[in-house]
């Protein structure tokens, strides 16, 4: 019910419509009708939801290579996720996660827009990896004076300068992910540097996923106390995906909630991370919202089916009260 106040505002509700006041105006909307989701909504919703939590668990795994991200990062890299899925090698909507996506969107992401990788360190690199899972970067050469872009006012000539290559493997069906491995390399002021190759002493899992990073860091030093200051900030710190690599034997779906223990991977426990991952139970739920819903259709089916049977047969069933 709408009722007017000694100001002549209008408050409540009048049918489908709603009244309020604010700062001396009156608001009118309509109220929220709730509405069915279709079996096609809830696996898109689902599909959206999985792969937040996939670039979230992302971004915490690489927050040692790139220190500060920007303020959209988080949706940038749960677009690139949702790309990837949508992308898919194999499995249906729904029903699949990044294990089956196509992870070539990935590449390139910058976790910082701010100073994107490619803009500030120019430097030619390729990521492969061996029949064995060893995962190596060749670099090009590298002059520090021309060819890093640093801040605005900042010197590079007494400055260090750290390329940092980072390799995490990512299991989402097992809930884990593994630091396989940083690789520093230092430069100190204007110097040239020859092309090289790094190679990860740890291989990857065959049931793993593998994304490499690339990241500059720029550090001031204090003679006096032969320290150094970070000079990487949110408008400074550039850090990009360079390198994907899919599962080659990714782990079964789970059939049931996952409960990750360390003690499940001896010999690895320091290097395991457990996610803070919702993936599979959303996927878990949408399955059993699916199922509960079949089997409701199927009963409706079968009465339907009886009914007509019985009055065939010259039988009007009834309600007993």
């Amino acid at each position: 019910m709408a009722t007017i106040d000694n100001k002549g505002m209008v408050h409540g509700t009048a049918g489908s419509v709603i009244y309020r006041a604010y700062r001396g105006k009156n608001i009118i909307q309509g109220k929220s009708k709730a509405f069915k989701q279709t079996e096609k909504t809830k696996r898109s919703a689902t599909e959206f939801g999985l792969s937040s939590s996939a670039a979230a668990v992302i971004r915490a795994a690489f927050e040692p290579a790139y220190f500060f991200k920007d303020g959209t990062a988080a949706y940038r890299s749960t677009q690139l996720v949702y790309r990837s899925i949508l992308n898919n090698v194999s499995g249906e909507k729904g029903k699949r996660d990044l294990h089956d996506g196509d992870l070539s969107f990935l590449k390139g992401f910058d976790f910082n827009a701010n100073s994107k990788l490619h803009e500030v360190l120019q430097i030619n690199h390729e990521v492969s990896k061996s029949a064995e899972g060893v995962v190596s970067v060749t670099l090009g050469s590298l002059n520090t004076k021309t060819e890093i872009k640093r801040p605005k006012n900042a010197s590079g000539a007494y400055m260090k300068h750290r390329i940092r290559l980072m390799l995490v493997a990512f299991n989402f069906r097992e809930e884990y992910y593994e630091n396989l491995g940083v690789k520093d390399i230092d430069m100190e002021g204007y110097q040239n540097i020859e092309g090289q190759v790094i190679t990860f002493t740890e291989a990857v899992p065959e049931d793993c996923l593998a994304i490499v990073s690339m990241s500059l860091i720029l550090y001031s030093p204090i003679c006096q106390t032969n320290e150094s200051i970070l000079l990487n900030s949110t408008t400074f710190s550039p850090c990009a995906i360079i390198g994907t690599f899919q599962s080659e034997k990714p782990s079964d779906y789970p059939t049931k909630e996952v409960d990750t223990q360390l003690s499940d991977y001896p010999g690895r426990e320091e290097k395991i991370k457990v996610m803070f991952y919702k993936g599979n139970i959303m996927m878990l739920g949408l399955h059993s919202n699916i199922n509960k819903q079949a089997i409701s259709a199927i009963k409706k089916t079968e009465a339907k089916d009886v009914t007509q049977y019985t009055i065939q047969k010259g039988r009007v069933p009834f309600n007993k009260k």
